[in-house]
């Protein structure tokens, strides 16, 4: 006897599921407009941030009621993807530009240009987070209020360090202190290379902030991944594994590699400014750990690659659009701006906000500010509205960059066969849209 498919029947008991939890704007009876919004990051950490925002909107606005939804981060492009096509999407939702030009491809998201050209929070948005937010979807337009940016960063042990008398300003600086702090007798090692999952984005954060290189896609619209200079910065990080980094590190993702960092055998560490709290609280504060970012490119000025900024979109079927902006406006309001990112360590989008006091006590974050709001910086904006920017990077670049640090496939080999996909993908991204 036959019966539904299970992936087809898992499909309906997941939309039913969404149309239950979005129902955005449905009348409860109590005289109030109620909102429904989805967390895109839902976990012990941001949850309880994300409800006292809430509580604070409601307090500040008795007639609105917003109904929170948490969704863990490895399931929340599904969840959208299924919400848009069984019309179940919430009023409001925080979303990031890594999944932004999904969204608006599928023409789920409202623009927000003009509702940000007459609201008091003009002026006050970073204007390199406006930019790259815009620069994720295909239209230009600002789907998206940003409230939190992040950065790549170098963790490094300022007790090593110190013990040594060594600096972390240069590029020649990291590759010194990354062989001089190597012990491998001691099972201590200067540096640590993500191989394992997540270790594309790691390796061209390093590779153009050492290139100088500032753009992905340059005006003919081929990719620079595979420009010369690229290919040397390539090679050299690479020259660092099993000599200053542990030989298990072609399989690390980042559960492995914080745990060797915060387990005290690793004297730098390549992440982001989210990983803060687990090596605070692991190897304590200043005077043992500190992040910045990578070291200014050898022209001079920092070479910085996009990391997702998070913010908060409205979506173009929920029934009260007013009050959907006005909890995005209030989440990237200065009040809220700080206390988002002062619990996350983030960078605040908000100009006040990253003006605030509590940004300057916090030296790695005070850094990152200042790096990214120096006019001398370029950012380097990741393709995230390429719909196969993710398949490239991830499922077929990692195993290839472990033949990389294996010494099986030249530098050169891998980057040119990543640029050939990209470039193939742009071509027809141009091609799809008039370009």
């Amino acid at each position: 006897m036959s019966g539904p498919h299970p992936g087809r029947l898992s499909a309906v008991v997941l939309a039913a599921a969404l149309a239950l939890t979005a129902c955005g704007g449905d009348d409860k009876g109590d005289g109030k407009t109620h909102l429904t919004f989805w967390d895109n990051n839902a976990s012990p950490t941001v949850t309880p941030i994300w409800q006292k925002t809430i509580t604070d909107f409601e307090a500040a606005n008795p007639d609105i009621k917003v109904d929170y939804v948490g969704i863990p981060t490895a399931q929340v492009s599904q969840k959208y993807d299924t919400a848009i096509a069984s019309n179940a999407l919430p009023d409001v939702g925080a979303v990031t530009t890594a999944f932004l030009g999904n969204l608006t491809a599928q023409k789920a998201l409202a623009p927000l240009d003009e509702r940000l050209a007459g609201s008091p929070l003009n002026g006050k948005l970073s204007a390199p987070f406006l930019t790259l937010v815009k620069g994720a979807t295909a239209d230009g337009k600002l789907y998206e209020l940003p409230l939190s940016g992040n950065v790549g960063t170098l963790w490094y042990r300022t007790d090593w360090f110190k013990d040594k008398n060594l600096k972390l300003d240069t590029w020649d600086d990291f590759y010194s202190a990354a062989g001089k702090l190597t012990d491998a007798k001691n099972n201590r090692f200067g540096f640590t290379i993500r191989g394992g999952a997540g270790s594309i984005a790691q390796m061209l954060e390093m590779v153009y902030g050492q290139s100088g290189v500032a753009e992905f896609f340059d005006a003919s619209g081929k990719t620079t991944v595979n420009d010369p200079r690229n290919v040397a910065a390539l090679e050299r990080l690479v020259s660092l594994y099993k000599k200053a980094t542990p030989a298990a590190d072609v399989n690390n993702d980042y559960t492995k590699m914080v745990a060797q960092f915060d387990g005290g055998t690793i004297g730098v560490m390549q992440h982001n400014l989210g990983s803060s709290g687990d090596h605070k609280k692991a190897l304590g504060g200043p005077d043992k750990v500190l992040g910045t970012t990578v070291p200014a490119a050898p022209g001079g000025g920092h070479v910085i690659v996009s990391n997702p900024v998070t913010g908060v979109g409205v979506f173009k079927s929920g029934k009260h659009q007013d009050a959907a902006w006005k909890f995005a406006e209030f989440a990237s309001g200065a009040d809220n701006s700080s206390h988002f990112n002062s619990s996350t360590g983030q960078i605040p989008a908000n100009t006040d906000s990253a003006a605030a006091p509590w940004v300057s006590e916090n030296p790695t974050l005070a850094n990152a500010v200042k790096v990214m709001a120096d006019p001398s910086t370029k950012v380097v904006q990741l393709p995230y509205y390429l719909p196969e920017f993710s398949a490239v990077t991830k499922t077929e670049a990692e195993p290839l960059f472990q033949k990389v640090l294996l010494g099986s496939l030249p530098a050169k080999d891998f980057l040119d066969q990543i640029a050939t996909k990209l470039n193939d993908a742009q071509a027809k991204y141009k091609q799809r849209n008039g370009g």
